[in-house]
């Protein structure tokens, strides 16, 4: 054992598209509202109902979930309150399925790029420096 390179880094492949996975009987769209630890997490299902949400083992340690990502969750048949994580939706999977209609409008997705064109949070510069100073007169 050991060695030079003997464990190296994962390899990112998320350029990789996958095919978009819609919600079926039995399962609902939720974002996350708080990581519990314990591959356990609080989610606000879009039905309007606050979920403790099991993350399964396919998921645990492979995807990584945050507070504010998009789910998708298996609901319980005996127990309405907890649910399980079937699939991780990366931002442009759910902004593609907020297009579609299937998430409400007021669902806020995790944007990455925050600051887009024009975006300057209303910041003021005031102009103090003299611009005609010449560098001769240094």
């Amino acid at each position: 054992k050991g060695g030079k390179n003997r464990r190296r880094g994962k390899n990112e492949n998320e350029s990789e598209k996958r095919e978009l996975v819609f919600k079926e009987d039995g399962q609902e769209y939720a974002q996350v509202i708080k990581m519990l630890g314990n591959g356990r997490l609080e989610a606000l299902c879009f039905d309007g109902v606050k979920r403790l949400c099991h993350i399964r083992g396919k998921l645990r340690k492979k995807v990584w979930i945050n507070t504010s990502d998009i789910i998708l969750i298996g609901l319980r048949d005996y127990q309405d309150n907890k649910a399980d994580v079937i699939l991780k939706y990366n931002a442009d999977e759910a902004r593609s399925l907020k297009a579609y209609g299937e998430l409400p409008e007021h669902a806020k997705i995790n944007e990455t790029d925050t600051f887009g064109p024009g975006d300057d949070d209303e910041i003021q510069f005031d102009d103090i420096g003299d611009d005609d100073e010449d560098i001769d007169d240094i």
